[in-house]
Parts: C-alpha cells; structure tokens; sequence
C-alpha cells in the first residue's frame, strides 16, 4: 500500500470514529406497552404486534426496547401505570389495553405519542379530533368487536330460532363502550323480533346474580359485550354459562376454546400488528396527527361443538362452514 493512501485510509477512519461511538451509545428506543390482563391472555397480540414492528425494521432488544405494563385487569390502575411510562418518557406509549387504557394514555401525557387499539368510536369518546385528521399526540386501530355485536346475535338466533328472550352482559363502568354496544344490541333485537335484557357486571361479585336473572327471565341466550374486564375472566364467565345452561356468544377466542358456544369478533393478530406497524413509523419519525385511525377489518368465528352438543344444539353445516375453527 501506498504511503499516501494508508494516511487517507487512517483519515477516513478516524473521521468515521465519533459517529460509530455516538451510534453505540446512543440508548435503543422505548415502546411503552399498556396491557390490561394477565400477559398470558396476550400471547396473540403481542406476537401480531412484534410482527408489526419487525415489518418496519424493528426487532425487539436488538433495535427497540419494550416496557409492558400489565394492571392485571384492574381497570382502577390505568391512570397511575400510564402515569408511569410518561414519566420515564418512553418514545410511544402503546395503548393494548382497550378503551379505558387508551383514556388513561391520553389523560397522561399530550406530547408523548400514543397508539391505541380500540373497539369504540375514537371521536365519540373523545380520543381523536377525526379519524382521517387524529391531531394531537394520539391515534390508532380500531376493531369491530362493538360493531359486530348484532352479529352475535344473528348467530345465536340462526342456532336457537325459537329463542326469543335473550339476555346481553354489559360493563356499566365502561360507559364509553356499554352504552353504544347497548343500542347497538337493542336495535338488533328488536329487527329480529327478540325481547332484550341488560344485565349489568363490573366485578366478579356480580356474575352470580347476572346469570341468575337468566334464569328468572327464563333468557334461552346471552350475549357478552366487548370488554377487558370480561377479557381477563372468560374462562369463568365460560363456566358459568355452561353450569346454568346458557348458549352465549362473546368476541374472544378465549371463551370458546374455555367452552363458551361461540365468539365471533375482530381478528387480534391483525388488529395488533398495525398497532405495530403505526408504532414503528412513529419511531421513524411519523407523528401520530398525521396518522390518519386505521380500521381492522377482518373477523373470525369460532364455535365450540361440543358445548354444542351439550347444550342439545344441532349447529347447521352452513354455520360450520362459515367458522374459522370448530373446536371438537
């Protein structure tokens, strides 16, 4: 090697030094995650959310941290957990935690951007401005979990045609989303020409006596709305279904696979992984005003034959036909 090209060669190295150094000191970002269950219930989701960031290039503990807040179900917890990941001044605040964690998130920081997933209206309880023009430090995913409660409904009625006192299980402390999934279900019964009772659940102490007025009202099904609260206990609510004789329909794998009859509700690994996806360009340097609320889509149906069966319910071959797992 040439005298001269050996001191460029050293130049150029030295030169490049400092920015090398200042790569590898430089602290990985933060995601900070905002559960709301136990995060055994999130295996899904978390994998559909990591899927998400690694479409974009991020890789968790190679290129981006992830600090998962977990309230256990405890809804009263939220603001105080989210009050948390501000104050360590996370880069995002992922939301996964429904509705009230979305709430919590909001109220607790206004320059930290925040991605939620949702299964309310965004602009109806106050999240975002609009959906095509979030504004703020805030947008997200929205599911059709709510929306698609009428189908439930359907199904249960295509199942049990002479049922026609049916019985819907809301969180009253969850108005934002209890309220609109109320007149969703009342407008629903009302076309299928069924009579509908709402019972209401915000702590275990209340399941009892909810499936208890099942009984008195003589109810021949059961709708369970959409809620984190109910999320973390669907193996119970299962149970109690099942012990009282109940065909009832919730949004989550979960209870089918713990013997519910049925769910049908967005699908969580696609909703997650653009929850992902909207994290990741954040961390690029998108800012969540610009982000316009992105909409999930896809649905699934599962159905729990042997409950089925159980129950004296002859499922018809088009209903199987139409779910994505039937569960002998």
């Amino acid at each position: 090697m040439r005298r001269r090209d050996f001191i460029q060669g050293i130049a150029g190295s030295a030169a490049a030094w400092p920015l090398i150094a200042r790569a590898q000191q430089s602290p990985m970002p933060v995601i900070g995650f905002l559960g709301s269950v136990a995060p055994q219930l999130y295996e899904i989701r978390l994998d559909a959310f990591r899927q998400g960031l690694k479409e974009l290039g991020y890789v968790e503990g190679q290129n981006v941290a992830i600090d998962y807040r977990w309230p256990e179900g405890q809804s009263d917890r939220l603001p105080a957990v989210a009050a948390q990941l501000a104050e360590r001044r996370v880069n995002v605040i992922v939301a996964g935690g429904g509705t009230a964690s979305a709430t919590a998130a909001k109220a607790a920081t206004s320059t930290i951007p925040v991605v939620f997933e949702v299964a309310a209206d965004p602009v109806e309880i106050g999240l975002v401005a609009s959906l095509d023009r979030p504004g703020g430090n805030i947008t997200g995913v929205t599911n059709l979990n709510a929306e698609v409660g009428a189908k439930r409904l359907e199904l249960l009625h295509e199942l049990l045609p002479a049922v026609n006192v049916v019985g819907v299980l809301v969180n009253p402390a969850n108005v934002a989303l209890s309220e609109p999934f109320t007149r969703i279900m009342e407008s629903a019964a009302d076309r299928l020409g069924m009579q509908l009772h709402v019972l209401n659940a915000s702590a275990e102490r209340d399941f009892e006596p909810a499936f208890a007025a099942l009984d008195r009202l003589r109810a021949g099904a059961l709708v369970i709305g959409p809620d984190v609260f109910f999320n973390s206990r669907s193996e119970q609510l299962a149970e109690l279904a099942l012990r009282h004789s109940i065909p009832a329909a919730y949004d989550q794998r979960s209870f089918v696979a713990a013997g519910g009859l049925l769910s049908y509700g967005g699908d969580e690994a696609d909703a997650y992984r653009l929850v992902g996806l909207y994290a990741a360009r954040i961390l690029k340097g998108d800012k969540p005003a610009d982000l316009p609320v992105m909409r999930s889509t896809k649905v699934q149906l599962f159905i729990n034959l042997k409950t089925a069966k159980v129950l004296g319910i002859t499922v018809p071959i088009p209903v199987l036909g139409r779910a994505d797992e039937v569960i002998e």
